[in-house]
């Protein structure tokens, strides 16, 4: 097999671990920036997750500017329809699950399916290509598919989760996001004999409800981060077949479409139903 560094041959275990180590920078006790040598440190900086994360943001964004520019109802181009087709999509899943007045949710819903499903596509690149190049230019590590790090999916989950929480204080206020809180799903005696018990249920309400809307991110990100990371470890399994791989890799490739694309929609789809759910009044 190939050599890494000089030091004798990449065993399996060896080429596994370099597809799913990141390009990291993280700064020491002394005030260095180092690279690569970040284990346990939890300022570490995944700086290959946060170049391919932003540069798929620009494609999305120069992508639809471009369609937007050179838009013609007269003589659509084919590129044309094609991000009409996406955008009409997007706007009739919103339009069936949101029924507020925010003239924020379509465009957010688009950017979001987008964004992750560029990110998500970045698995189908062939598993050594990038890393291979990256080499040959000096850099050791090189992960391509963003969402397959843990720190992207819980970026953007982390933002979802505020937008929850402005939606929820926006519609109800402070005072109608705090019962909800703590008057639900169990509402307390507020007089007579049972109103003893009335601050355990209410501790119990706040508790309860504290752990289902915290675990909306939680989830939100793991799912996204768990199919896709279990993906590209497949990629990489499949890589070391050697010539048996093609076949295989092609089968994979073709299905991983399917998950590639379903993740992008279920990670706008629970985004929006989350942001709905904020945004009616109980």
């Amino acid at each position: 097999m190939a050599t890494e560094n000089g030091h004798g041959p990449l065993t399996s275990g060896d080429y596994i671990q370099h597809h799913l180590q990141n390009l990291q920078i993280c700064k020491v006790d002394s005030g260095e920036w180092i690279w690569n040598q970040c284990a346990g440190n939890p300022m570490a900086i995944n700086v290959d997750s946060m170049f391919w994360s932003i540069l798929l943001g620009f494609v999305f964004i120069i992508m639809f500017g471009v369609a937007a520019k050179k838009a013609s109802p007269e003589k659509p181009s084919k590129f044309q329809a094609f991000i009409e087709i996406i955008v009409d999509f997007i706007d009739s899943s919103v339009k069936d699950t949101y029924h507020g007045k925010s003239s924020l949710i379509a465009p957010l819903a688009l950017t979001i399916f987008m964004w992750v499903f560029l990110m998500n596509l970045m698995d189908l690149v062939p598993i050594d290509w990038l890393p291979e190049t990256s080499k040959y230019l000096g850099i050791e590590y090189m992960k391509v598919v963003p969402t397959t790090d843990v720190n992207i999916t819980f970026g953007m989950s982390i933002a979802v989760f505020f937008l929850i929480l402005f939606y929820s204080i926006r519609t109800k206020g402070i005072s109608g996001f705090i019962a909800e809180l703590t008057l639900h799903p169990i509402a307390p005696p507020l007089k007579g004999p049972g109103i003893i018990a009335a601050p355990f249920i209410i501790a119990f309400n706040f508790i309860l409800e504290s752990v289902s809307l915290l675990a909306k991110p939680l989830s939100l990100s793991l799912r996204l981060f768990g199919n896709m990371f279990a993906g590209e470890l497949i990629f990489i399994l499949i890589a070391l077949l050697g010539v048996w791989q093609l076949p295989l890799h092609f089968g994979w490739a073709v299905f991983h479409i399917l998950i590639v694309t379903l993740q992008a929609f279920i990670f706008m789809m629970l985004t929006v139903v989350y942001l709905t759910l904020a945004s009616e009044e109980h």
